[in-house]
């Protein structure tokens, strides 16, 4: 029994315990797990049997799990990737998108994809932590590499164990060769779309190699629809530009139709109305041959009317001519009448003035006053004259406008003390009120700025008998348009003057402003004057940029305004700029000393001096002694120059009278005067000529020389070169007497004062040790304010000056020294390393007598300029002095040792041009054309000048000249452009290239040489 029973017990353990493992594994099995091993047969019997089914089931499981895992990765990878492409119509970016998924997809760490270009042409499109490499091509043909082998085979080709220096994976920490390559081509419908080519660090599994296979055809058709849809695009715009031209057409041929069917219309209603009308025709034609014959008449009258209309066009147009040429003949006339009317009413000036003092007391009382009415008379004709010169000047376009940095107090103070005087005079209450929110200056010509408040006031004055006149300055609101006259409120400023006098009937608003009107014109008027102030104020308004406006009421006061820019139109500066004064002076004065070489001899010759044109004024040339003090006036006006002559014997002069430049030039020579009163509009040389030749030989550029002259636009040039003074004609007893007073203390002066403005002791220093000698007493300063202090309080007769100091800027020094009277006319010299802009040039230029800039031979010059503005005599300085002087005024000098580049691809230019240059000791070198002129310059940056032709091969001039001006190194390098293109323009052109100056061809070579003379000067 117990035999049977664990007997028992051994059959169900032996049935139960593996069908307990059996029925776990199933479970296990059941919940998706297939990764446990198979269960051990360990019995043939029937449970043996069961364990290996159960195992041949797992395992059939287990295969239909594992393919059912790849069939879903395929197809979620295929929907990824189709989602990522989905509805993309840019190929370029399609075919990105398409490999950075394949390459994250199957765990690629580079990828790159092609496609097919002109049918038998892989082209990059699209890659994968790609690395562009210079030998690697991004366009492979059918058959060439492995990308063009997969595409000619059409199948994929894979590659295991990749070389390691096959392709380079990179990251930020470093790189490393994939060791696996597949290429794989892709098809739509047997056509090959393109090749896409991946490479991994592990080898490709079965599922990623059928995925690339899958995703092939998905990707082919995506190609394919987006080169579809591009196809369809160009078609589609190609169909609209078609459809376009086609409803062009279509609308011309429905006009066309149109119009025709009207004239169909028209031509069954005439057939009709020729139908109707067949039977008058006989008598219709009589009426027409009536008509015909009237029509014939009309139509000779028409066309005798059109003759009269044509003849009264041309008379009108001729009649336009005669009056354009009559106000360019009345502007010419006026303009050019300065001298002719001025130099006889400088006369009448000064004899009606000298009768009326009687200093003979051989008049009576009623005589006098006969002299004193012509005087007043002269005086309100010399009014008359400059309004109607003023007028002329603006009319024929030659008033030129000088433009500086204006402060407005300065301004309005000026005016304060002008006007204050005269309101207390008339008993009435001037005000000056300026306004918030506006600048403390702005730029503009000064003069005319000032020669317009002032008339404006003048008449305020003149038309107000009691009551207050006002000047108001202030920024104008946005309630006033100012675009009318083309300027902005904000950069605008106003200047109102209004008063409380009679005012300005309706009808007279406008025409006031016309030349010659005023607003009561009768004969029976109460107020006098020409009528020409306002017209001359508005024309000067307009050339600065601005306008003038009205407002007024009869009887009640008026109120005119100058609106004025802040600053100036950009072309008015540019005029005003375009040729600073030194430069025009210095090329100047270099083609007159050559141009006068031949000269020279006789010049210095002590031949005896021939007889003057002023043959009939006996001077004093007779009686002479070496020691007497002694004038020589140099004037074509007898009677002028006879006045001159008589106020100088009353002074204790001896006095010479000289008639034209060459005498004047002449007689300065021989007699050596002790000063030079001096005309500038003389028959033969002019005055400015002949000042340059007394100014450039040693024994006469010392005397001193004073300006009287009816030209009113020399006073910069003439000063600039060296003049004590400068007075327009006519001219007073009073100014003349201060001539003579300037001149009696330079020539008495034993010791002449310089003050040397400088804050660098050496450079102080050195300049003193320059120029100190017996004749001359140097005060120095290294600051701005006590320098115009010792201005104020002492007599200099000259200033060097630094631009670069402490205190204040030179620019303003030179300004502060200008603005008072007491001190303005002292010359000043300029002596500094700064470098400047040509608008500064030119602004200084203006101011200062001469401007140096320190470098080679900046001691000669400036020993030079001291000597000529002190009034040293050169034979009195010592040797080495007199040596330095002498080194500046060789005008050949300048020529030694410099290099000359010159750029030409004509070498018989070249060899012309270096033929000359080099007999004056230049060494020459040649640049063919723009790029090997630069290629020269760069070798040889010690080059001095360069001579640039235009027209040549590879580069041209202005391309070879902005090249250069683009070095900061060759920023002020001299480069004289030459051009045989003598066309409106082109020198403007060439500036703006870069050339310092400009020459046309043919060119004269004296010309050429006087041109680098300038510029090798002042490098």
């Amino acid at each position: 029994m117990a035999l049977n029973t664990f007997i028992g017990i051994k059959i169900v353990r032996s049935i139960t315990f593996p069908l307990k493992i059996l029925t776990g594994s199933a479970k296990i099995i059941a919940a998706g797990d297939f990764s446990r091993q198979e269960i051990a047969v360990k019995s043939n019997d029937e449970i043996g049997t069961l364990t290996l089914a159960f195992n041949n089931m797992t395992r059939a499981l287990k295969e239909n799990k594992i393919n059912e895992q790849k069939q879903n990765w395929l197809k979620t990878g295929k929907a990824e990737l189709g989602e990522r492409i989905r509805g993309e119509q840019d190929l370029a970016v399609l075919a990105q998108k398409i490999i950075e998924y394949l390459c994250i997809r199957l765990d690629a760490k580079i990828g790159a994809l092609y496609l097919v270009q002109n049918k038998n042409m892989l082209q990059l499109t699209g890659g994968y932590a790609c690395k562009k490499r210079n030998e690697i091509p991004d366009k492979f043909e059918f058959g060439e590499g492995l990308v063009g082998e997969a595409a000619r085979q059409k199948e994929s080709i894979i590659i295991n164990n990749v070389p390691k220096d096959y392709i380079k994976i990179n990251s930020g920490l470093g790189e490393s060769s994939p060791h696996n390559i597949i290429v794989t081509p892709f098809f739509y419908e047997d056509e090959l779309k393109g090749v896409i080519e991946v490479g991994s660090f592990q080898e490709f599994t079965d599922m990623q190699k059928d995925f690339l296979d899958e995703a092939g055809k998905g990707i082919a058709i995506s190609i394919y629809a987006c080169e579809a849809y591009i196809r369809t695009r160009l078609l589609l715009e190609e169909t609209q530009v078609q459809a376009g031209a086609l409803r062009v057409q279509q609308e011309e041929l429905r006009q066309t139709n149109q119009e025709l069917e009207e004239q169909t219309l028209a031509l069954g209603e005439s057939e009709e109305k020729l139908k109707n009308q067949k039977n008058d025709l006989q008598q219709i034609n009589t009426e027409l041959e009536e008509t015909a014959m009237l029509l014939e008449k009309q139509k000779e009258n028409i066309r005798k009317k059109n003759v009269e209309l044509e003849e009264a066009k041309r008379l009108i147009e001729q009649k336009a001519r005669d009056l354009e040429l009559a106000s360019k003949y009345k502007s010419d006339f006026l303009t050019n009448m300065s001298h002719e009317l001025r130099t006889p009413l400088n006369s009448i000036l000064i004899l009606s003035r000298l009768l009326s003092e009687n200093k003979k007391g051989n008049l009576d009382q009623k005589n006098i006053e006969f002299a004193q009415t012509i005087n007043g008379a002269g005086a309100d004709l010399l009014k008359l004259i400059n309004e109607a010169l003023d007028l002329a000047k603006v009319e024929a376009g030659k008033m030129e406008c000088s433009f500086e940095q204006l402060e407005i107090a300065d301004l309005t103070d000026t005016l304060k003390r002008y006007f204050m005087a005269i309101a207390e005079e008339k008993g009435l209450i001037f005000t000056i009120n300026q306004k918030d929110g506006i600048p403390s200056g702005f730029v503009s010509d000064r003069q005319k700025v000032e020669q317009i408040i002032k008339n404006l006031l003048s008449n305020a004055f003149k038309f107000t008998e009691k009551g207050t006149i006002s000047l108001d300055v202030f920024r104008p609101d946005n309630t006033v348009d100012l675009t009318l006259y083309g300027l902005v409120n904000k950069n605008t400023i106003a200047f109102s003057v209004s008063d409380t006098g009679i005012g300005i009937p309706e009808d007279k608003k406008q025409s006031i402003f016309e030349a010659f009107q005023q607003a009561d014109g009768t004969t029976s008027r109460k107020y006098g004057g020409t009528g020409l102030g306002l017209t001359i104020s508005r024309k000067m308004a307009k050339l600065l940029g601005g306008e003038i406006t009205l407002e007024t009421t009869e009887g009640k006061g008026t109120v005119f305004t100058l609106y004025i820019p802040e600053i100036p139109p950009e072309q008015e500066i540019k005029d005003v700029h375009k040729e600073p004064h030194g430069v025009a002076l210095a090329a100047k004065s270099s083609e007159t000393v050559t141009a006068g070489k031949a000269d020279r001899t006789s010049f210095y010759q002590k031949a005896e001096p021939l007889q003057t044109e002023l043959e009939s004024i006996k001077d004093d040339r007779k009686i002479i002694n070496p020691d007497d003090k002694s004038i020589l006036i140099i004037e074509d006006d007898s009677k002028f120059a006879e006045v001159l002559l008589d106020l100088a014997r009353e002074r204790g002069f001896k006095g010479l009278i000289a008639g034209s430049g060459e005498t004047g030039l002449h007689f300065a020579d021989y007699y050596k005067p002790n000063a030079v009163i001096l005309d500038i509009g003389l028959p033969g040389m002019d005055g400015l000529s002949l000042m340059e030749r007394l100014k450039e030989n040693a024994a006469t550029r010392h005397i001193p020389v004073h300006f009287i002259s009816a030209s009113d636009d020399k006073s910069i040039i003439a000063m600039r070169m060296g003049a004590i003074g400068y007075l327009t004609k006519p001219v007073s007893l009073e100014d003349i007497d201060s001539v003579f007073k300037k001149i009696e203390n330079i020539i008495t002066k034993k010791v002449g004062r310089l003050l040397v403005v400088e804050d660098n002791e050496i450079e102080r220093n050195n300049i003193v040790e320059l120029l100190e000698g017996k004749d001359v007493q140097i005060e120095i300063s290294g600051g701005g304010d006590a320098a115009y202090e010792l201005l104020k309080t002492g007599t200099f007769d000259c200033v060097i000056l630094d631009l670069d100091l402490e205190d204040m800027s030179g620019p303003d020094f030179i300004k502060k020294i200008k603005n008072d009277k007491n001190i303005s006319d002292i010359p000043v010299i300029i002596y500094t390393g700064k470098e400047f802009s040509r608008e500064d040039e030119a602004v200084l230029n203006r101011q200062a007598g001469a401007i140096i800039i320190k470098g080679a031979k900046s001691y000669e010059r400036l020993l030079d300029e001291t000597t000529l503005f002190l009034h040293r005599v050169e034979k009195d300085l010592p040797k080495q002095k007199q040596k330095m002087i002498r080194i500046v005024h060789d005008k050949e000098s300048v020529f030694k040792d410099k290099k000359v580049l010159i750029v030409d691809d004509d070498m018989r230019n070249v060899f012309a041009v270096s033929n000359i240059i080099e007999e004056k000791g230049m060494e020459v070198l040649v640049g063919k054309n723009g790029r090997e002129g630069l290629e020269r310059l760069n070798g040889n940056p010690d080059i001095d000048l360069v001579l640039m032709d235009i027209m040549m091969p590879e580069m041209n001039g202005y391309e070879a000249m902005t090249e250069i001006r683009k070095q900061m190194r060759f920023k002020s390098l001299p480069i004289i452009a030459l051009t045989a293109k003598a066309m409106t323009g082109e020198r403007n052109k060439c500036l703006e290239a870069g050339a310092s100056d400009y020459l046309a061809k043919p060119f004269d070579i004296d010309k050429l040489l006087s041109l680098m003379r300038v510029w090798l000067y002042q490098k």
